[in-house]
């Protein structure tokens, strides 16, 4: 039975050597590495476990090795039998201290690099919306986070919106007409200058329900009132007012924001400026109420809890929806 095994398990592990993916077929040709010159690895004879990680698969470093085999390690001649390789050197590139083949890619924040037939990273040259080097230092830091951010990573892609609802939570749809053309880049700051509101930091609280809603009604206000009106609406006034299945710090529902700003409205953020800290302790209690004045207009029952502030206003939305 001994020889028989032995013929078995020789099959076996020459089969998977013999079907496994040559580096010629994923286009490597040679990347210049000294892979069993860093491993130290030179096997006599055929050996199928003398291999070393090669880009993604495996490279040999074994008596086997000869022109007609895709798979072996680029120093293989040279280190094990001190003889030139039998293809020419691909020139390849360079980048961190490692070689690439000729058609490698990476991505530089949003651009995509290749390394070209002469040996040099050809790059896109577009223009990012994000900072590649504020990416790396959040993913280092050890930030504190509000809970609705945990498991978040910084990406160079679409990082994951922050306080975004479920489908069912949206408003109702409106079609863009069929000849409108979304722009390229867009940027409202300078569209509308002066008009754009600067973001809050919500601190260890997690509600950005109530803080985007804010914001976003706070720079629609300016914008259709064409600068004439200016205010920043108060989280807070949401936070701690609009409970109805909402849970203030510990999460919320964008569309329940939106009803509340257009049922109750809010005052400013000078006015009701955010205190909310920590997710944890109870929810501030409501210190901003409002009554009806007729035909949908409201007026605050309250001074400011900020009294150094009198204007109290009281700033509604019409129904919300999404494009």
């Amino acid at each position: 039975l001994w020889p028989l095994a032995g013929a078995a398990l020789a099959s076996r592990v020459r089969t998977r050597r013999e079907l496994a993916p040559g580096l010629y077929e994923h286009g490597v040709y040679d990347a210049g590495g000294s892979y069993c010159q860093r491993g130290d690895v030179c096997c006599h004879g055929r050996d199928d476990g003398c291999t070393v990680p090669y880009h993604d698969t495996l490279c040999y470093c074994d008596l086997f090795c000869n022109r007609t085999i895709s798979d072996c390690c680029p120093d293989f001649w040279e280190y094990c039998l001190g003889i030139p390789a039998p293809f020419p050197k691909a020139p390849g590139c360079a980048r961190a201290g490692r070689s690439y083949p000729t058609g490698a890619t990476y991505r530089e924040n949003c651009n995509l690099c290749t390394c070209g037939a002469s040996g040099q990273w050809q790059c896109e040259d577009h223009a990012c919306l994000m900072d590649g080097e504020l990416i790396d230092a959040v993913n280092r830091g050890n930030y504190r986070m509000p809970r609705e951010l945990l498991g978040w990573a910084a990406a160079g892609g679409g990082s994951r919106a922050v306080g975004a609802p479920h489908a069912s939570a949206l408003p109702p749809q409106m079609n863009m007409d069929s000849n409108e053309v979304l722009p390229r880049h867009f940027d409202a700051a300078t569209k509308w200058p002066g008009m754009i509101h600067e973001p809050l930091d919500q601190g260890n609280c997690a509600g950005s329900w109530a803080f985007s809603t804010a914001a976003v009604a706070s720079d629609r206000i300016s914008i259709h009132s064409m600068g004439h009106m200016t205010p920043a609406l108060s989280p807070q006034n949401l936070l701690s007012c609009d409970t109805r299945n909402q849970r203030g710090c510990s999460g919320g529902r964008l569309d329940g924001a939106w009803w509340y700003l257009r049922r109750r409205g809010v005052v400013t953020d000078e006015c009701y400026p955010f205190t909310s800290q920590e997710s944890q302790p109870a929810a501030q209690p409501c210190m901003m109420h409002s009554r009806s004045t007729g035909r949908g207009k409201r007026q605050a029952t309250a001074r400011c809890p900020n009294p150094q502030t009198h204007a109290n206003e009281i700033y509604q939305s019409t129904p919300a929806y999404r494009l």
